[in-house]
């Protein structure tokens, strides 16, 4: 299933982007042989990733490049502890609906189906 595409606003895009060099330039051990540029240049290309990695952004987490791998971009929350935004989910809508007490307002898969374009 493709969901449609999700585009950002340019402002919002900016600071995205100024917050991922800043992240990137502070934790080079996280992409050895990876320069800024391209992986800019890479995320420029695709509003769908940037759409992503700002919902991450959003919810407390702190995206980062971990590896390219042939020719992509791999990504990767590198917060020290579970963002405030994702804790307590269930893992999909089956253990949702299964909660009896103490019920989270969404599941893991339905999150990860909101960020990204292919699920």
């Amino acid at each position: 299933m493709k969901m449609t595409e999700k585009k950002l606003d340019e402002n919002i895009k900016n600071v995205l982007l100024e917050t991922m060099k800043t992240r990137f330039e502070d934790n080079p051990e996280h992409h050895k042989d990876i320069n800024w540029d391209d992986s800019e240049t890479k995320l420029l290309a695709d509003s769908v990733k940037l759409w992503s990695l700002n919902e991450m952004e959003q919810s407390g987490g702190e995206p980062d490049i971990v590896k390219a791998e042939h020719g992509t971009f791999v990504f990767m929350d590198c917060s020290e502890e579970s963002p405030k935004g994702r804790r307590s989910l269930c893992y999909d809508q089956s253990a949702l609906e299964s909660r009896k007490k103490h019920k989270p307002e969404s599941s893991a898969k339905a999150m990860l189906k909101r960020w990204a374009s292919n699920f």
